[in-house]
């Protein structure tokens, strides 16, 4: 089957099963709940403890390649989804970091390109079927991932089999980096993470739902309320260019021409008297 009708059987098959349950924003909670208590039992024994101890043995400048190499590969598949969602700058500006990171930054390991102004970016395959329409769905607590919808669990395979770092590559590389590259976010998360353990929450189950969900509507329409208003927002934000300027002053009124009138009056008469020596 083509890639073309995969994708649309699958943004279907998602649209209709989160239709059916958008009436209730966390219909699974019992299973999810169960699934974070685990994932919370697998991060205080495993996964914190050796990000705490990669953040405490690696220098810093090591962190940041590692962290700028795994990023870089990010932008290939963030710039393919831009161009998905029709926003072609910024699949362009994603394309642009991951050349000159690619060359100019070691491979990625050196974030040239934020340092030359391009923003990074951070799109998915289940932002860019938001972008389109297909609804997220409930609530999903996924083994080991963490916290999810209907629609970004059905489009994380396609992001798994996109991600640029399985190409090339033997499995035990793979394997190694994979471990590498989440041992190294949740590094990453660790300041965070402590300042949630330290605050007096009701409940945190529900706190991390309301907040993941949140977060994600926002980036799906990056920050807006919409498709149409982020659209209209990346034009407000575009750079102005000639034919924009000339419309912006397309009101201004028509010079006068000048009178014959006019013209006269603005004559000095020559007086004709001569000089005397």
């Amino acid at each position: 089957m083509k890639l073309s009708k995969l994708l649309a059987l699958l943004a279907l098959a998602v649209s209709l099963t989160g239709c059916a349950s958008m009436g209730e924003k966390d219909p699974y909670e019992k299973f999810n709940r169960s699934v974070f208590n685990m994932n919370d039992a697998i991060d205080r024994n495993a996964l914190k403890p050796a990000a705490t101890a990669y953040k405490t043995v690696l220098p810093s400048f090591v962190q940041t390649g590692v962290n700028n190499f795994f990023f870089n590969l990010n932008d290939v598949w963030s710039s393919a989804n831009n161009l998905m969602q029709g926003k072609g700058e910024r699949s362009l500006s994603d394309f642009t970091r991951v050349i000159i990171n690619s060359t100019f930054g070691l491979a990625g390991l050196i974030d040239v390109a934020s340092d030359a102004g391009l923003q990074r970016g951070s799109e998915d395959f289940g932002q860019t079927l938001g972008y389109w329409g297909v609804p997220s769905g409930p609530y999903v607590m996924l083994p080991l991932l963490g916290p999810s919808t209907l629609r970004d669990s059905a489009a994380l395979p396609v992001d798994i089999a996109a991600d640029p770092w399985g190409f090339g590559i033997t499995s035990r590389e793979r394997n190694i980096g994979t471990a590498l590259r989440v041992v190294d976010q949740r590094a990453v998360l660790l300041d965070a993470s402590d300042i949630l353990d330290g605050a007096a929450l009701g409940d945190r189950y529900e706190f991390i739902r309301d907040g993941y969900l949140q977060q994600r509507r926002s980036k799906v329409f990056d920050g807006e309320t919409s498709r149409q208003a982020a659209k209209n927002a990346r034009n407000d934000d575009a750079e102005p260019d000639a034919k924009s300027i000339a419309a912006a002053y397309a009101d201004d009124e028509e010079p006068v021409e000048p009178t014959k009138a006019d013209a006269k009056d603005s004559v000095k008469p020559v007086s004709s008297e001569t000089p005397t020596k």
